[in-house]
């Protein structure tokens, strides 16, 4: 799963997917806008098969946030 999380925001950031750790921050570390927060998680929820609400979604910080509740939500 977190391999996966890194290939599509490594593709949508244009970042090195190897760079990427639990601990990296989505608007920091790469730059996400809240227009790509948004687009991010429209794209985490169709491969993931999960749904995100937006309250959700505000509270998720880190990659390995996104990870943690795509785990507890599948």
């Amino acid at each position: 799963m977190f391999e996966k999380i890194c290939e599509m925001l490594a593709d949508k950031f244009d970042v090195d997917a190897s760079t990427l750790t639990a601990d990296t921050k989505i608007k920091e570390d790469l730059q996400a806008d809240s227009l790509d927060i948004v687009e991010l998680m429209m794209d985490l929820e169709e491969e993931c098969g999960v749904t995100i609400p937006d309250e959700e979604a505000a509270k998720m910080v880190t990659i390995g946030d996104l990870m943690k509740y795509i785990e507890e939500h599948k």
